[in-house]
């Protein structure tokens, strides 16, 4: 009985010991499992299609969560890239926001310890349509998002008067091909064939005859 009194207060003191060093390593564990804050979103951020790849005269917002001084809206140029405070220039066409967030950090990598990136987009330029002949609006359409033959068609002003507005012609390009796709207005006005209103794809030429 007397070894026992002696060595209980030595197990309980032991077993506490370890409780305290295990408490210990998990919190450290946990924060460095905890991932870094996101960067904030900008203002006037809109979210873009799906499948959207950046392309020339879009607008983004690259933000750097507590770097200021690398953070920017910058407008992609003709030659397909954006210049950032410090990074310079970078390749920006033809990636998607996520690819090009990646490439951003990778850059910032050098001057920035762990970079917090994040990318968005403001403003979709290099996505249009397009849609001539007797309309009342013709010329070149953004196309932010899904769109509809008919809803280019409103957004133009609606066919004009002596239009033959049952031979409208979608023109695209399918593998490196033109293509034309026929368009009957009045039927679809009339809630007819509505198939045929298929949505617009970007480079779609309209034609109003």
């Amino acid at each position: 009985m007397e070894r026992l009194r002696v060595h209980v207060p030595v197990t309980i003191g032991a077993i506490l010991m370890v409780a305290v060093v295990v408490s210990a390593q998990e919190q450290r564990q946990q924060a460095s499992a905890r991932p870094a804050p996101a960067a904030p979103v900008a203002p006037g951020a809109i979210v873009p299609p799906p499948g959207y790849v950046i392309g020339a005269d879009d607008v983004l917002a690259v933000t750097f969560w507590r770097e200021k001084d690398l953070s920017s809206d910058v407008a992609v140029r003709p030659d397909g890239k954006i210049t950032l405070p410090l990074l310079n220039d970078i390749e920006a066409a033809g990636l998607t926001p996520d690819q090009l967030r990646d490439r951003v950090t990778k850059a910032a990598s050098q001057y920035v310890e762990d970079p917090n990136v994040t990318v968005t987009v403001k403003a979709i330029n290099s996505r249009k349509v397009f849609i001539t002949g007797n309309i009342s609006k013709p010329g070149p359409y953004p196309l932010g998002g899904a769109m509809t033959v008919m809803q280019l068609i409103a957004m133009a002003g609606g066919v004009q008067e002596f239009a033959k507005s049952e031979r409208i012609l979608i023109m695209r390009t399918e593998d490196g091909k033109p293509v034309a796709l026929k368009f009957n207005y009045k039927e679809v006005a009339d809630g007819k064939k509505l198939t045929q209103n298929i949505e617009l794809l970007p480079g779609d030429t309209v034609i109003v005859p």
